[in-house]
């Protein structure tokens, strides 16, 4: 048996852890509150909307590591094979193994751009302590395994949290179980892999690069699985209509991913709240200040009305107060344009750019088939993620398009943008951000099933200005365009500045979603 887990649940580690006259939009049709609702009460309870310190992105889950070094010390018998491979003999080669880990550790952490936490090192020479260890108050157990039993590297595998395993060949005194992790350990003697919770892909033999894009992965799992996000008009997932699997999205997202989806209703709620934002003299006087700053900025051109960027200001405070209510930083909206347009006299795109910006994720049309893919990569690269309509990929080129994207994608600076209409209705305002040419990115394509992801890397080439969505992108692919084509699945893809396809691979293995990479390393 691999590390892989039913589709039907997460695994126990992540517990710590249409007819043609409907446009595309219509295509999402919603299917209510999964989890909870937020109250008009409880959102409308404040007499005034609070100043930006209290609306701050939640703090990420931090990723707890206990590193144990299975040593000991074997005795010589007479006449008989008494000594195992490996290069640690006496106590104090052991004393020295301490050392080389407790600084490759420092270093690991020391590097690391993600909340991590290495609880001391333990070193383990008896069966009987391995059980304890592997009910600790961790996520993953990085085993060094230097000499020991089967039974206690067994032991130590604790199937409801995540291992991973480091062996020694030249970084130190070679380890034992650089020969037999695979006939032992992971197949028992047999020609299956047998261990559960731990596969091949856990292995890591001298680098310790190789645990660090790991833990990202892991990292980046931890805070997805669970999470809490605000769904304004409900939850939905593109491609329900007239399928009634495709309606199955919003709940497949509770019980797989098992999301907490907090809804909002449009009315009343929504609209007390924007009724509320624009009757609030000093908030709207901040946003006015704010918009002013933004079209200030360098690198903005501003080619629709300045009120539609001022009242997209006071939306994002709304948007906000929202999040802060549910104390979580993951938003989505659903039926976004002739829903929230009448009420907020502007569009949803720009407030989603901004909170992207401001470290939220935040999507739009309420996709949950794409949503997952979305807020597992921007933990994995610490960056926004862009959610995007794809186009046909022809010639090794696929155009990418969206209205919403984030300004900010490499995670520090803000690209130029021009702030024009939301073009499928030329109404509001909405962002034309100019992203990178050569730039680098991930793209991800979720099935409707949620059963295997497609990723390939790609490179920005250009910023056309079609008649599509205002953020668009041509992108090489980094792979066979005809495949792509053959193997695409679902509708949204997402994306990210950076090549992380390792990463969420590996991820994906941990929860039993397969993962297709199209971009050969």
């Amino acid at each position: 048996m691999n590390s892989k887990h039913s589709h039907s649940h997460i695994c126990g580690c992540c517990m710590s852890k249409a007819s043609s006259e409907i446009n595309r939009r219509e295509f999402m049709a919603g299917a209510g509150a999964v989890a909870g609702t937020l109250t008009m009460a409880s959102l409308l309870a404040k007499t005034s909307f609070a100043a930006d310190a209290d609306y701050k992105p939640a703090r990420p889950l931090t990723l707890k590591v206990q590193p144990v070094l299975t040593a000991q010390v074997y005795k010589p018998k007479k006449q008989t094979s008494w000594r195992p491979w490996g290069g640690l003999h006496c106590k104090e080669d052991i004393a020295k193994e301490e050392n080389r880990i407790k600084k490759e550790l420092d270093l690991l952490k020391k590097g690391s751009e993600f909340p991590l936490e290495i609880l001391p090192l333990i070193t383990l020479n008896e069966t009987e302590q391995a059980a304890n260890i592997a009910k600790g108050e961790h996520d993953v157990m990085l085993i060094y395994a230097a000499n020991c039993s089967g039974k206690t590297l067994e032991v130590l595998t604790n199937p409801e949290k995540w291992t991973i395993i480091f062996l020694r060949h030249k970084s130190g005194p070679v380890y034992l179980w650089y020969e037999t992790v695979q006939a032992i350990y992971l197949r028992k003697f047999s020609d299956e892999h047998k261990q559960m919770g731990v596969d091949c892909d856990d292995i890591v033999v001298d680098r310790t690069d190789e645990i660090t894009w790991r833990l990202r992965a892991l990292y980046g799992l931890k805070n997805t699985i669970r999470k809490r996000i605000v769904a304004v008009g409900g939850a939905g997932g593109w491609g329900q209509w007239g399928d009634k699997e495709r309606q199955k999205t919003p709940q497949m997202v509770k019980d797989f991913w098992k999301m907490d989806i907090r809804s909002v209703d449009y009315k009343p709620t929504l609209e007390e709240m924007i009724k509320k934002a624009f009757a609030d003299k000093t908030l709207v006087n901040r946003c006015k200040e704010k918009c002013e700053k933004y079209l200030k900025q360098r690198g903005i051109k501003l080619e629709t009305k300045k009120e539609f960027v001022a009242n997209a200001f006071i939306l994002t405070e709304v948007f906000k107060s929202c999040l802060a209510e549910a104390d979580t930083d993951a938003f989505t909206i659903q039926h976004c344009m002739g829903t929230v347009m009448p009420i907020a006299q502007t569009t949803a795109c720009i407030p989603l750019s901004l909170l992207n910006d401001s470290g939220y994720t935040a999507y739009c049309e309420s996709d949950f088939v794409v949503i997952p893919s979305g807020i597992l990569l921007h933990y994995i690269s610490g960056k926004p993620s862009f959610l995007n309509d794809p186009t046909y990929p022809h010639d090794g080129v696929v155009t990418l398009a969206h209205c919403t994207a984030p300004r900010k994608m490499d995670g520090k600076k803000y690209a130029p943008a021009r702030i024009l209409t939301h073009f499928e209705s030329d109404y509001g305002a909405a962002p034309k951000v100019e992203m990178k040419v050569g730039q680098k990115i991930t793209v991800i394509d979720p099935d409707f099933d949620n059963k295997r992801w497609l990723g390939f890397e790609g490179e920005i080439i250009d910023n056309p200005f079609l008649d599509i969505c205002r953020s668009q992108i041509d992108v090489r692919i980094n792979g066979d365009t005809r495949q792509l084509n053959q193997q695409t699945t679902g509708f949204h893809w997402m994306a990210c500045y950076g090549n992380y396809l390792k990463e969420v691979g590996y991820a994906l293995n941990k929860v039993g979603i397969d993962w297709l990479n199209l971009t050969k390393t």
